[in-house]
């Protein structure tokens, strides 16, 4: 980055002139000055901010391409390096709605000081601050309204078969947590629970499945007993005593051993260590243990090095693409030979046709779910199908 050296009392940029970047203050001190009454000699001039090493300055209007709204100048000998005002621009753009928000409340109220510090029109404020965000405002709302689901249990539980394909019969389901929202209809999973994800509500949404998937237990028991898989995130991994809890909950209701398997998907924010421990406490008491979406994402290796998961599941990314694509055919099969060298079993997703299903059984797979089989329902059609 370029560099520029100050002296003390020289001037970094003068307020209204254009500004093409920002800059990091290095060494020395900064100060933003403003003036009350004019640009004349008459004019009073007010100290808005004294900055120093580490800290930002001229960003804001390098952000917005606009002229700077005050002075700058060096109050000691200072290096500032510079930042392109593109490169700040292109951070923001990239920035989560919400924190674009934060910002941007920020930036009025710095507006507003400043014109209150001139005695100007408290009106022209407004006329060079942009609105806020409206798609953080939506996900704040958003955020505040899932938490009143949950308040009231609004949240619907749905339950997705897995089939044994040797014996063609149902043994387990995915529980697929699912919000109707009343103005919006159904949002998309992927949407609600990356937003729970971001926030400490994934805990509860959690929390809130396992209860579900508990009480649909219940009234499924059966000779041979099926098994309910839940998913659990990386932040719901941090949550303290997450499987005690789980196994409380079992032993309430007297349900066997096994009835219930985590399910784990991989993430950029996978703690090995913590995912390690949380298998061995899983295998005390007989919780079986996925890895979920197994191929995509974050997928490497080293987790089936690492930790010892009882199954592999494997993307409906790569089935769907079985036929059309011999690549994903023969990744396809690599995985399942992969997972019986390490005594792994596999689900199939995203299976929506015979020919696949018949395919993944002649190759050694287990366990299959997907449209072909039966898309996820809410427990009382699941029960009526019994």
């Amino acid at each position: 980055m370029p560099r520029q050296n100050l002296t003390a009392g020289e001037y970094l940029f003068h307020a209204d002139t254009p500004s093409a970047c920002g800059y990091l203050i290095e060494h020395g001190t900064i100060e933003l000055r403003t003036r009350r009454g004019g640009t004349g000699r008459e004019a009073v001039q007010i100290v808005v901010a004294r900055l120093g090493a580490g800290e930002l300055v001229g960003d804001i209007s390098a952000a917005e391409s606009g002229p700077h709204s005050v002075d700058a100048v060096a109050v000691t000998d200072a290096v500032v390096l510079e930042i392109d005002g593109e490169q700040i621009r292109d951070r923001l753009a990239t920035a989560d709605p919400i924190l674009r928000m934060v910002l941007d409340g920020r930036v009025k109220r710095w507006r507003r000081m400043l014109t209150l510090l001139r005695g100007d029109d408290p009106a022209a404020a407004q006329s060079v601050v942009g609105a806020t965000s409206l798609p953080a405002q939506g996900k704040f709302l958003l955020e505040e309204q899932l938490r009143e689901a949950l308040q009231r249990q609004q949240l619907e539980v749905r339950y997705q078969p897995i089939l044994e394909i040797a014996s063609g019969r149902i043994v387990g389901y995915e529980a697929l947590v699912r919000w109707l929202h009343p103005e919006r209809g159904e949002v998309s999973p992927e949407e609600f629970i990356h937003l729970a994800e971001e926030t400490s509500l994934i805990v509860p949404v959690g929390e809130y499945v396992f209860d579900a998937a508990f009480a649909a237990l219940d009234q499924l028991r059966a000779d041979p007993m099926p098994f309910v898989a839940v998913n659990v995130s990386a932040r719901q991994l941090a949550s303290p005593g997450l499987i005690e809890r789980v196994v409380a909950r079992r032993e309430a209701l007297e349900l066997p051993a096994g009835c219930i398997k985590v399910e784990i998907t991989e993430s950029q924010a996978l703690d090995v260590a913590q995912v390690a421990t949380l298998i061995e406490l899983c295998h005390t008491h007989a919780i079986a243990v996925s890895l979920d979406d197994f191929g995509t994402r974050y997928s490497h290796l080293a987790h089936l090095h690492l930790l010892a998961f009882d199954t592999l599941k494997i993307d409906q990314a790569f089935v769907q693409a079985m036929f059309v694509s011999d690549k994903a055919m023969q990744i396809v099969r690599a995985i399942v030979a992969m997972a019986r060298a390490i005594d792994a079993e596999i689900v199939v997703e995203g299976v929506e046709t015979t020919a696949q299903l018949q395919f993944l059984g002649e190759i050694g797979c287990r366990f299959a779910q997907g449209f072909v089989i039966g898309r996820a329902q809410p427990l009382e059609t699941v029960l009526a199908a019994r």
